[in-house]
Order: C-alpha cells, then structure tokens, then sequence
C-alpha cells in the first residue's frame, strides 16, 4: 500500500508540473490544442457522413493516411541509432541521451495507431483487432503481425521509460535485470516494426510497384534517417533552453550516422529505379508515374524530384565533416533529410502503388481538407505526448524534480546516470 501511495504521489506531482510553464510552454500547448480540436471536429464528420470526405476511393483506397503511418514507424525505429553505440559499444556521449529517443519512439507509436485509427471505414468494429475479443487472426495476417510488434515494442519502451525516470524520481537505482534485457530486446523489434511494415507491401501480388525484396531494407535506411533528423533538432532546443548537457560528439556522431543511411537509402532506390528502367517491363508504369508522370497526369512528378534533391543536398552536407560540425549546415540537413524522406514514404510510395489501377485508369489523387485536419490532429497529439513527456523527464534527468525527502546519497545521484541503462552493461 505505501508504494501504491507513492506513486500516486508521483503521478499528481507530474500532473502539476505540467501545468506549469512559461508564455512559450503555453504557447505551443495552446497551439497543439487547437490543432487537435480542428481535427477532431473534422473527424467527427468523417465518422458521420463516412470517408466520401476523402479523397480516396477505390482506385486509391490508401492515402494520406497510410502514408503518414509508413512514415512515423520509421520515426518509431530510430531509437536504434541511439541505443547500438549507446547499449551495444558503451559509447558515453550517447548513453547520456538515450531515453530522448525512447520518448520519441513512445510518441510516435501513438501518432501511427490514430492513422490506422482513422484510416478504418468502421472505427466501431475496431475491438476485432483486440485478442481475445476479437479474432486477430494471428499469424496468418501480415496485418496482425505489425498490429502485434508495434504495440510491443510500444510497451518496451514504455516500460524501459517508466521504470527509469520513477527510480530516479526517488532516487534509487534502477533494476540492471529488467532494464537492459528489455533495451537489448528493443534492437530487434526496433528493426522488426519497419520490415513487417514493409511485407504489408510487397506481400501484395496485384501491386508490382511494391513488389521489390529490398523494400524492407529501403525502409529502414530512410528510418535511420527521418528518426534521427527529428532528435538533433530536439537535442538543441533541450540544450538552449534547459540545463540538459548534451556534448557535440554526440549530435555529431548521430549526424555521421544520418549520413551513412542516407548513403544506402539512396542507393537502394537508385538499384530499384535502374532495375524497372533498364528491364523496361510493363512494370515501369508505375515508376514512370512517378518520376515522369503519364501523359498530361504529371501531379506527383515535382514531388519526386524534390524529394530526390533534399535527399542529396542533405546527404552530401552530412558526409562532409565540417559541414555536419556546422550548426547551420547541419540544421538544414536535418531539415532537407525529414522532408526527403516524409515525401518519398508518403506521396512516392502509397500513391504509384495505385496508379494506374488494375484496369489502366489513371486516378489523380490528392488529400482533402478533412484529410489534412486529421492529420495535423494526429501529428498534434504526438508532438503533445513528446512534450509532456520532456516536461516531466527532462527535471527528474537534472536532479530538479524528484521525490520530497529522498536523500540524494542513495542510489544514483542525478539522473543522468540513471537514464543510462547501459551503464549496466
């Protein structure tokens, strides 16, 4: 019973210290806010008059929607490039800001479950997906499997973050037995979230444009890359506006790693564009779509092209040492490197799948207002979640937020130490 009382205790004192902030906190609350209402008002009239709100139909039944999903489980993987040098080499640079990336990872499962959420035409029937009410039909359905392994590798993280930051809320030392197995375990099912992903794709026989078994390597390359841009922009606002230490070698280093994944992410789809182009099959429609367009249905060819220089223009700033040691080059990378790869596994990869569809017929698809406000909703409460998250994580790692009484000689002294699990190791 005391320890129920404690945590309890815990959780109030999260609760008011999330209400509280500055102009700006409240500011980007405040924001998220609105955003979140807007997209639920437009969803509430997607429930009611039905998905005839967008702009998807039977040519294209997957759209702006999926295409975020795709994306933001890459976003979910890139707590690997943090936890390898970090659990796996002991690098102490980044083991100091591992549980960042866990809290991204928790963030954007959230984001990816709200777009298959709205993305189902019955939402009402979605227990069906819930063993044991409903029948999962588990494990012949690709889709049971990453309903499966995003959800557990949410409650990893979930469980490493939780268990780390309460420990040292009280300071006191974190169990090395739960922790670092579960940590060791994330590698894999980091990797595992994205490949299932990418087999819900090229599992599908009617769609030769996602039929490529390098499909999963390719997602991964491009998660090591979007997941990672996202963290060095927050490192560095964690860095000016609270006392979190956080060493250049580490954003550096991570900076290195962008860099070798978008080395191979663009290798891949250059192999896979030469490959549809030199076989000169009747397959190359759909690639052609995309970077050519077919005759006056050219809608998706800008966005390929942009998609392809910020790819570049952020591989070549990251290769080059001195230009990733540069605040505003590196910066604009990770810029060019989000936008790259959130157009290519969004517009690039749902919408040619489709196009033309099995009867030639070329359907110029485009998101709706109603499409655009649910996903700045969804996008919303990720940033939300995150912020949250930090809010209550960010004091406990600075020693600035713990338990009332705990003698700060007991167990680690700052959480710094205690955010690390590899030190385990």
């Amino acid at each position: 019973m005391a320890g129920i009382r404690q945590f309890s205790r815990f959780l109030a004192r999260c609760v008011r210290l999330v209400l509280r902030g500055n102009a700006a906190y409240w500011g980007w609350v405040t924001l998220l806010l609105t955003l979140i209402l807007s997209g639920a008002s437009a969803y509430a009239d997607q429930l009611r008059t039905g998905l005839v709100l967008s702009a998807m139909r039977d040519q294209v039944s997957w759209g702006f929607y999926i295409g975020n999903f795709t994306f933001l489980v890459g976003v979910a993987a890139a707590a690997v490039v943090l936890v390898i040098p970090a659990y796996v080499y002991d690098w102490k640079p980044i083991r100091e800001i591992v549980i960042i990336g866990e809290l991204l990872a928790i963030s954007a499962i959230v984001m990816c479950l709200l777009f298959v959420m709205v993305d189902i035409g019955r939402p009402d029937r979605f227990w069906h997906l819930i063993p044991p009410l409903g029948r999962l039909n588990f494990p012949r359905s690709i889709l049971a499997w990453d309903m499966v392994v995003l959800n557990l590798y949410f409650a990893v993280n979930f469980v490493v973050v939780a268990h780390i930051l309460y420990r040292a809320y009280g300071r006191r030392p974190y169990s090395k037995r739960l922790v670092v197995p579960l940590v060791l375990v994330s590698i894999p099912m980091a990797i595992g979230i994205h490949t299932v992903t990418a087999f819900l794709y090229n599992g599908l026989v009617a769609r030769p444009y996602w039929n490529s078994s390098i499909l999963a390597p390719q997602f991964l390359a491009s998660a090591f890359c979007s997941g990672p841009a996202i963290l060095l922009v927050v490192l560095q606002l964690l860095r000016r506006f609270t006392r979190f230490e956080i060493q250049n070698e580490a954003i550096w280093k991570i900076a290195e790693l962008m860099a070798y994944a978008m080395f191979l992410n663009l290798f891949l789809h250059g192999a896979e564009a030469f490959k549809e182009y030199y076989s000169a099959s009747e397959h190359v429609l759909y690639t052609r779509y995309w970077f050519q367009g077919i005759g006056e249905h050219r809608t998706l060819v800008p966005y390929a092209w942009i998609a392809v220089a910020l790819n570049v223009s952020a591989f070549l700033l990251f290769i080059v040492p001195a230009a990733r040691r540069n605040w505003i080059a590196l910066n604009l990378g990770c810029l060019a490197t989000y936008s790259g790869c959130y157009i290519e596994k969004g517009m690039g990869l749902i919408i040619p799948g489709f196009t033309p569809d099995t009867l030639g017929e070329i359907y110029e698809y485009s998101p709706t207002i109603t499409e655009l406000r649910v996903a700045a909703a969804i996008f919303a409460v990720g940033f939300l979640v995150f912020t949250l998250l930090l809010r209550v994580a960010v004091p406990i790692s600075l020693g600035e937020f713990h338990e009332e009484g705990a003698d700060p000689r007991q167990g680690a002294p700052a959480v710094k130490p205690a955010i690390s699990p590899s030190a385990a190791c």
